[in-house]
């Protein structure tokens, strides 16, 4: 059994749309390669649409559902041009994140997948979260199915995205929970002195951490949670910037990247991991590696570039082919709703 299938990954940090190519086979168990991948970086116009959709009204909310939906399909039309793709089994969607409340029952991806599917004519899977998030689930994470089927030689793996999350197995079960945020908030600061995001946490290495606000990060209450838990960008604006205020930007720097590796770092050895895969953007952030592998004894592994840059996308591909088999493609373990479930609208 074969499929060959795109995943498309819009993250909360907005550096770009990751699209991945890849081909799964099933004998006894899954496989996967990565055949093409890419990141679009978004143009201003895209950017800020994105960052401002939070603030439109319903009516401006839909148009831009739409409008993305279109945007998504005429870029994977182009990828598949520019590469001279055939014979694709289908296209997976994530979407882009505006609001995201579970405990009010409700999350929203943009992009229409209906009107990708427009665009392409090959099936598109989308809207993998409100189903879960209507039966009681966080909706996220999503990823630990693709770690537990493609990732298995590893203990845990870590994703160093706009947020931190990881998913790891106790006693048999495959849970995951976001850990912290991490991008969301270092790009904000890398902001205010026109820098895209602190490449390779140079800036932070040139602050001072401010023990003062550190504790206080530290001892917000969702740290004491336990999980299923996952954090949004409200959660930010409400708990975390507030605190920022008066603080020069390269010491704010440092204080939370000091933060991010204690926060990580106490998952990594509550949980006695000894052999963890870390993706996502954050992986290039030296800075913030070297204090996490300063706090843990766990083998912090860093695959290859494209697992890095695009194993996000590359499981939301794999889950649009566990839709279309109508195979369980999320884990009630990890999001913590009522059951494991199949899940995605096809257009």
């Amino acid at each position: 059994m074969t499929f060959h299938a795109i995943g498309l990954m819009s993250g909360t940090s907005l550096d770009g749309l990751d699209i991945c190519l890849a081909r799964f086979e099933k004998q006894q168990a899954w496989h996967f390669e990565i055949l093409k991948a890419e990141t679009l970086p978004y143009s201003e116009e895209w950017e800020n649409k994105l960052r401002n959709s939070i603030c439109l009204s319903a009516e401006e909310l839909l148009e831009l559902h739409s409008e993305y939906g279109f945007y998504l399909g005429k870029s994977v039309k182009r990828f598949i041009e520019k590469h001279q793709l055939q014979n694709i089994d289908l296209i997976a969607s994530h979407g882009h994140t505006v609001f995201h409340q579970p405990q009010k029952k409700f999350t929203l991806q943009i992009g229409d997948g209906r009107a990708i599917k427009l665009e392409i004519d090959i099936p598109v899977v989308y809207d993998f979260r409100s189903q879960d998030v209507l039966m009681g689930g966080n909706g996220a994470p999503l990823v630990p199915i693709g770690d537990a089927l493609l990732f298995p030689q590893y203990d845990a793996c870590l994703n160093l995205g706009g947020f931190s999350n990881i998913s790891l197995k106790i006693n048999n079960r495959r849970i995951a929970f976001d850990i912290a945020p991490v991008n969301i908030i270092l790009n904000a600061f890398a902001q205010q002195l026109n820098k895209t995001f602190d490449e390779n946490g140079d800036l932070a290495r040139t602050g001072k951490i401010n023990e003062v606000l550190l504790s206080q990060l530290n001892s917000l209450p969702f740290y004491q949670q336990s999980h299923p838990k996952s954090l949004g960008i409200e959660w930010c604006n409400e708990s975390i910037f507030p605190l920022c205020k008066e603080i020069g930007v390269l010491d704010l720097l440092a204080t939370f990247t000091e933060h991010a590796s204690v926060q990580i770092s106490k998952v990594l050895n509550e949980n006695q991991l000894k052999k963890v895969l870390f993706t996502g953007g954050g992986t290039y952030n030296s800075f913030l590696t070297e204090k996490i592998r300063s706090k843990t004894d766990a083998e912090i592994i860093i695959p290859q570039k494209d697992i890095i840059d695009y194993k996000e996308a590359l499981i939301f591909a794999f889950m649009g082919v566990l839709r279309i088999n109508n195979e369980i493609n999320v884990l009630a373990s990890a999001t913590g709703s009522s059951k494991d479930h199949c899940s995605g609208i096809i257009a």
